[in-house]
């Protein structure tokens, strides 16, 4: 029952933590992208939780990603506009609990921002098009590029490969 307690309380915590970050990163990026939307227009077409994520630069709870142990070869797009991001070939399982890619699909894809929310220095990543927050890029990737791209399954849709190709 304490571990119960612990785990609610838990992700309570992280809850608000999430909220907190969000109210406490800086909204003048948001109009820097090609794709602009209003908020009713993006919260029309996107999910409650995938609005949460993308557009209020919430977390999705880790292990819980529908693209965490997801193997398809294809492209990995933004939810909210459907930019090309990742190919799979650069997805590898890093045990952090969110999809992790070593590099973005081509230069400029995505855009990154200092996140300095939740007591420590991060590096958000966002689609460069609408500006939908991804999640966070560390320099820690066991690949040649040093990267782990920690993205969100909610932001985060696929195409699968034409096997014809």
């Amino acid at each position: 029952m304490k571990n119960i307690q612990f785990v609610m309380s838990f992700w309570v915590l992280v809850s608000f933590l999430s909220f907190s970050s969000a109210c406490a990163q800086s909204d003048s990026s948001k109009n820097d992208f090609p794709m602009e939307k209003s908020e009713a227009e993006w919260k029309e077409k996107l999910s409650e939780e995938q609005y949460y994520v993308l557009r209020e630069k919430g977390t999705e709870k880790p292990y819980t990603g529908k693209f965490l142990f997801h193997k398809e070869k294809g492209v990995y797009t933004c939810a909210g506009c459907g930019q090309k991001l990742f190919d799979s070939n650069s997805k590898f399982d890093s045990h952090c609990g969110w999809p992790s890619f070593d590099k973005e699909i081509s230069s400029g894809k995505i855009k990154t921002v200092t996140d300095n929310s939740l007591g420590m220095s991060r590096t958000e990543i966002m689609c460069g098009r609408c500006g939908g927050h991804l999640g966070h890029v560390f320099n820690d990737g066991p690949t040649s590029t040093g990267l782990r791209y920690c993205v969100n399954s909610l932001s985060l849709s696929f195409e699968k490969e034409n096997p014809s190709k």
